[in-house]
C-alpha cells in the first residue's frame, strides 16, 4: 500500500522553508516551534531525505528541500486556483526552471535556448541575470537549475558544477551596409573606420587582438563593450563597424539594417549551460541541453 502524504507537514515545511526560521513559521503557523520541528522530522522521514541544513542561525535547503519546495509551492497554488476558479476547467500543474545567465550575454542567445518551452502551459520560466559569480553561487545553493553563459568560472578543487557546451557562433565584422571599402581586404576594412570591440576581458576581444598583430595594423577604436546588446544599437546607430558574433546582431542582419562585411574565421564565441552535480535533475533541462 502506497502511504499518502500529509499536507500538514507539507504547509509547516513550506512556512520554515519560506522564512528560512522556526520561531517565525511557528508564530505564522500559530502552533509552537517543537510541533513544528516534529511535522518536518515526519516529512523527512516519509520523503526518505533531509530538507533543511543550518547555516548560523538560519535553515538552509538541501537539494532535495529545493525539490519539496517547488512541489509543495505548486500543490498549494493549485489548491488556490481549484477555489478560485471552479467550474471553468481544470488547472494543469507546472513545473518552475530557474534559469541564470551572464547580465552581458546575448538576449537572442538566451531567447533561443528557452524557446522550447516558451508558451507551455506545464512551465514556469524564472530568468535571472547578473555577475558569473553570484550566479554561480545561487546555481550550488540550489537557487538556480542552470547558468548561461560564455566563459567558464574558475574551478575549484571542490567544484560540483558542469559545463555543457551548447553552441559555437562566428565572429564577424559588421556594419552598416557599403560601409567601408569592397570585401577581400580585411586589414583595410578593419582601418577604414572606427570600431566597436568587446571589452577586453572577452575572449573574442582577445583572438581579436591578436588578429590585428599579425596582420600589423592599429585599428581606431569607437567603443569598448561588454554588453552585446549596447554593442548591437551602436553598431545599429553607425557609431563604427562591430566585432560581434552573429546572434547578436541576427534581427539586424534578417531586416538588411545591418551586413556582414568580413567573416573571421579563426574567432570564435561559445556558448555554456553550466548546471551543478545533482542527485535529483531538473527533468526540464533534459529537453534544452543536448544529451551526449
Amino acid at each position: 500500500m502506497t502511504a499518502e502524504l500529509n499536507y500538514h507537514h507539507l504547509r509547516y515545511f513550506r512556512a520554515v522553508a519560506h522564512l528560512g526560521n522556526l520561531t517565525e513559521a511557528a508564530r505564522q503557523q500559530h502552533v509552537s516551534q517543537s510541533a513544528i520541528s516534529v511535522q518536518i522530522k515526519k516529512l523527512e522521514q516519509q520523503i526518505g531525505h533531509a530538507l533543511f541544513e543550518r547555516t548560523g542561525r538560519r535553515l538552509v535547503l538541501t537539494e532535495a528541500g529545493r525539490i519539496a519546495l517547488d512541489h509543495a509551492d505548486a500543490i498549494f497554488t493549485l489548491g488556490e486556483e481549484l477555489l478560485g476558479t471552479l467550474g471553468e476547467g481544470g488547472a494543469t500543474a507546472r513545473r518552475e526552471l530557474r534559469i541564470g545567465a551572464l547580465g552581458t550575454l546575448s538576449r537572442n542567445f538566451q531567447t533561443g535556448f528557452i524557446q522550447p518551452l516558451i508558451g507551455r502551459e506545464d512551465v514556469k520560466l524564472t530568468l535571472r541575470s547578473g555577475r558569473l559569480g553570484d550566479l554561480m553561487e545561487l546555481l550550488v545553493s540550489h537557487r538556480l537549475e542552470v547558468v548561461l553563459s560564455n566563459t567558464l568560472p574558475r574551478r575549484e578543487e571542490d567544484a560540483t558544477w558542469v559545463p555543457h557546451p551548447i553552441a559555437t557562433q562566428p565572429v564577424n565584422v559588421v556594419g552598416r551596409p557599403a560601409s567601408g571599402p569592397p570585401p577581400g581586404d580585411l586589414a583595410e576594412l578593419l582601418t577604414s573606420q572606427a570600431l566597436i570591440l568587446p571589452s577586453a576581458s572577452s575572449s573574442i576581444r582577445t583572438g581579436f587582438d591578436a588578429l590585428v598583430d599579425s596582420l600589423g595594423i592599429r585599428p581606431r577604436v569607437a567603443a569598448e563593450v561588454d554588453d552585446m546588446a549596447m554593442l548591437r544599437l551602436l553598431a545599429r546607430d553607425g557609431a563604427g563597424l562591430a566585432i560581434v558574433p552573429t546572434i547578436v546582431v541576427r534581427d539586424e542582419l534578417e531586416s538588411g539594417a545591418l551586413t556582414v562585411l568580413a567573416d573571421l574565421p579563426d574567432l570564435r564565441e561559445s556558448f555554456y549551460a553550466i548546471t551543478a552535480s545533482r542527485r535529483f535533475p531538473s527533468p526540464l533541462l533534459a529537453e534544452l541541453i543536448p544529451q551526449p
